[in-house]
């Protein structure tokens, strides 16, 4: 006869938590990475900017309907208001579509690795917005973070610049993830308060889904649907971008949040910049050179303390 297996222990439990979460965490991390090699890597076989976008949200179209569904319909949750439709709609154009949008422009003239540190600068421009809109004041700490973060992004620029074939090009690729990181910044301010009336996970999936459908209609009126017809391992990209990097890391962090918490996930996923250099240099060819470790280590330094402050 076989023995029944027993639980853990609570201690047992907890260990066992705590190590899924750390892992679901590193997981979304790394696919959050990945999304920067996967757009050079279209680029590379003809591709435009728009074509991989409308390929991404094609691919993860169906896995954010689930969703939806889930965290609706099936998980009885209440019925939304005209209210709730204005702020999906607002937010998910600005999140999801629009940030995705100038991202995926930006990284034509940028690498991977400078574009993944000026995304990570997201929480310095939340901190400038909520000093001018909301009036907030911070220590001087918190401010000497932000400098140091902007430090580090200088020292990664100087060698985009430094390296053959970008040239000033690189000056308006930077521009345009900088743009992509003040959208991705408004979406947060403006996304707590709609995150707690509606559902992180609910929330999360209509705003995607608002995006999906601003992307395919982006792209019916701006480009021909002859920019489709891209050789197949585009396709594969594409998939690639819409699952492994776009539905299986917002699931995965949304775990983690639930295992660890929002400031220890947030903690792991300050390797996300560090994995994109890693993977830009072994599968892109890009550079990696002691200024830009250093770059690096001062962009995730210093935001480590905004993201530390109170």
């Amino acid at each position: 006869m076989i023995e029944a297996q027993k639980p853990l222990p609570l201690a047992g439990r907890v260990a066992f938590a705590k190590n899924k979460g750390v892992a679901m965490a590193l997981l979304a991390a790394l696919g959050f990475s990945a999304k920067a090699v996967f757009v050079k890597l279209g680029y590379r076989y003809g591709a435009g900017a728009e074509a991989l976008l409308v390929l991404r949200m094609a691919f993860a179209l169906p896995f954010f309907l689930l969703m939806a569904w889930r965290s609706g319909v099936a998980g009885g949750a209440r019925r939304l208001e005209r209210r709730d439709w204005r702020q999906l709609a607002l937010l998910g154009l600005l999140g999801y579509y629009l940030s995705s949008l100038l991202d995926f422009i930006g990284l034509q003239y940028v690498s991977a690795a400078l574009e993944r540190l000026t995304l990570f600068l997201y929480p310095t421009l939340v901190l400038f917005i909520s000093v001018l809109w909301l009036g907030k004041r911070y220590p001087a700490k918190v401010w000497l973070g932000v400098g140091l973060a902007y430090l580090g992004i200088a020292l990664a620029f100087v060698q985009d610049l430094r390296d053959a074939g970008l040239g000033s090009q690189a000056l308006i690729g930077l521009a345009w993830v900088i743009a992509s990181t003040v959208s991705y910044a408004l979406y947060l301010v403006g996304s707590g308060e709609a995150i707690a009336r509606i559902g992180a996970t609910r929330f999360a999936a209509l705003a995607t889904l608002v995006a999906c459908l601003t992307v395919f209609v982006h792209f019916a009126v701006t480009t021909p649907l002859t920019a489709l017809l891209l050789p197949g391992p585009v396709y594969l990209i594409g998939l690639a971008m819409g699952v492994f990097s776009t539905v299986l890391p917002v699931w995965c962090l949304n775990v983690a949040i639930r295992q660890l918490g929002a400031g220890k996930a947030a903690s792991v996923g300050t390797l996300g910049p560090v994995l994109t250099m890693a993977m830009g240099w072994l599968v892109l060819g890009e550079s990696l050179t002691g200024l830009q470790v250093l770059g690096a280590a001062l962009v995730i330094g210093g935001v480590g303390v905004v993201g530390r402050s109170k």
